[in-house]
């Protein structure tokens, strides 16, 4: 096993306890929490500056629809197409969902099991590196001609796009357990097992919550790219088509979707951290 048994000194905690998680839920933390009406104030102000600018801009220069629509055309258009757009929404977030739920599930049982299994992890470690560089996007072709056009192709790709994500951001917050926590574990006779449950997964939660959120984004835009490259249905296929007819407010309209729904996902997780994790921050 990884964990010594040595027992190590123990460090004064600052307050914030001794995991350095940079880049984890203090991340999270700064994000879309506002203090004050003032701060919301100044969010909307800029909002309205920047669509009302770009609308004020496009409409003066008399920009044709098909080079770059005015918001005001992209607002009408998504409010006319959405019903034709709801069901292909609709495609495109079950092959997430599947997906993802696939890819976060292997994913953290492989960083669980490398974290306590260091012969493991020399072995699992090339392909997962394996996967974290290649686009996935390129193995789609290949997995439309062997399992066709439906909805297993793209759950594959949106599987294997966010699974080492959470897989590496999990595996990160396991390691970075304080060992004097450990050590106190041990001397009150807890097992293997029990430091896992009891001290590491709980002090990994952080980095876990950032893994699955960016394993959730980067399982989106695959998805969305293995629908425009091949199969009739799903957002990707709506922007094929919609940029093949030059119709470019619906194009956008669907841009906008997909936009909010990368939103939706990290509001998702903040909020899931900040009620599971809110200690770290």
């Amino acid at each position: 096993m990884s964990d010594t048994d040595a027992i190590p000194q123990f460090k004064q905690s600052s307050g914030s306890g001794d995991v350095g998680l940079s880049g984890g839920m203090s991340a999270l933390a700064a994000g879309p929490g506002i203090r004050s009406l003032g701060e919301a104030l100044a969010i909307l102000l800029v909002a309205v500056i920047i669509i009302g600018g770009t609308e004020l801009t496009l409409l003066y220069f008399e920009v044709p629809q098909y080079v770059l629509p005015r918001p005001s055309e992209i607002f009408l258009a998504l409010v006319t197409e959405f019903p034709l757009i709801a069901p292909h929404l609709g495609h495109t977030l079950v092959e997430l969902l599947g997906g993802f739920a696939i890819g976060a599930s292997v994913g953290l049982v492989l960083a669980a099991v490398i974290t306590q299994f260091p012969f493991v992890e020399k072995i699992v470690t090339p392909y997962i590196l394996l996967l974290v560089t290649t686009p996935m996007l390129a193995l789609v072709p290949l997995l439309i001609l062997r399992f066709g056009f439906g909805y297993e192709p793209r759950i594959i790709a949106v599987a294997l796009a966010s699974g080492p994500m959470v897989m590496i951001n999990a595996a990160t917050g396991f390691r970075r357990v304080d060992k004097g926590k450990i050590a106190l574990a041990r001397s009150y006779g807890a097992s293997t097992l029990q430091i896992f449950w009891k001290v590491r997964a709980p002090m990994a939660l952080p980095m876990i919550f950032v893994g699955l959120m960016v394993g959730s984004i980067f399982g989106l835009l695959t998805a969305v790219g293995a629908e425009m490259v091949g199969g009739g249905f799903g957002l990707g296929n709506r922007l094929t088509s919609y940029s093949s007819m030059i119709q470019m407010p619906q194009f956008f309209a669907v841009v906008l979707i997909l936009s909010i729904l990368g939103i939706l996902i990290y509001v998702l997780f903040f909020l899931l951290g900040k009620k599971f994790a809110s200690w770290e921050a």
